[in-house]
């Protein structure tokens, strides 16, 4: 069995580790890497040239929705993402197969279903729900749009909505405040977008839908 490298973003610790313990089977012994912030994911995936999936939940620090999915599709396209989300509403599931993703897997997948999938997409096929969402004009469009930039202007584009400023934003990064403003100005051009303001209401829309109410049934009385 060839040694596969899965990375595991979740800022979950076990459940990290169970997907970890799950995936022993697949990864022919290779330890998966393991990324609990988005932050951690950038880094995991410049340390590692060899990876051959992402494993990514939406919900870490420094994420906001698909954010992180964008981020991989610009720094690794090569690479296979699958989202494993309970977050699993129609559109959700919908809109992660429209930013890039391989695959989607509900948290409350059975274990076996989920290696199911996990070797699907690493045998180069995709892996969805039923899907009951129709496709989206505009998250193409706004898919197309983030897609023309840098993993840089996403970080900072990312810093843009959090309402930091450029000096900020170049203390955050590590940058010249000049190098920010360039970036800002092209951040704005390619998204067609004359104000922050509205930069930030793009990264807004990158948020998913709330996952729906579950039928929890009549409660006991007490």
């Amino acid at each position: 069995m060839l040694a596969m490298k899965i990375v595991v973003a979740d800022d979950h610790p076990l459940f990290r580790v169970a997907v970890a313990q799950a995936l022993r089977d697949v990864t022919g012994g290779e330890p998966p890497v393991e990324a609990s912030s988005l932050r951690t994911l950038e880094e995991a995936v410049q340390a590692h040239a060899d990876i051959d999936l992402v494993l990514l939940d939406l919900h870490m620090p420094g994420a906001r929705g698909f954010s992180s999915l964008v981020f991989l599709r610009g720094e690794r396209p090569e690479v296979p993402v699958i989202v494993i989300s309970s977050n699993d509403h129609p559109r959700t599931i919908r809109r992660a197969q429209q930013f890039g993703a391989s695959g989607f897997i509900p948290k409350s997948t059975p274990v076996e279903r989920m290696l199911e999938a996990v070797r699907h997409v690493l045998e180069g096929g995709v892996w969805f729900p039923a899907l009951a969402a129709e496709k989206s004009e505009d998250d193409a469009k706004l898919a197309a749009k983030l897609a023309q930039l840098t993993p840089q202007q996403m970080r900072v584009l990312m810093c843009m909505a959090d309402g930091l400023l450029n000096k900020q934003i170049a203390y955050e990064l590590g940058l010249a405040e000049n190098t920010v403003k360039v970036h800002v100005t092209a951040i704005l051009r390619k998204l067609e977008c004359h104000s922050r303001t509205q930069a930030a209401v793009l990264v807004k829309a990158l948020e998913p839908d709330p996952p729906p109410e579950r039928e929890t049934g009549p409660q006991p009385e007490e």
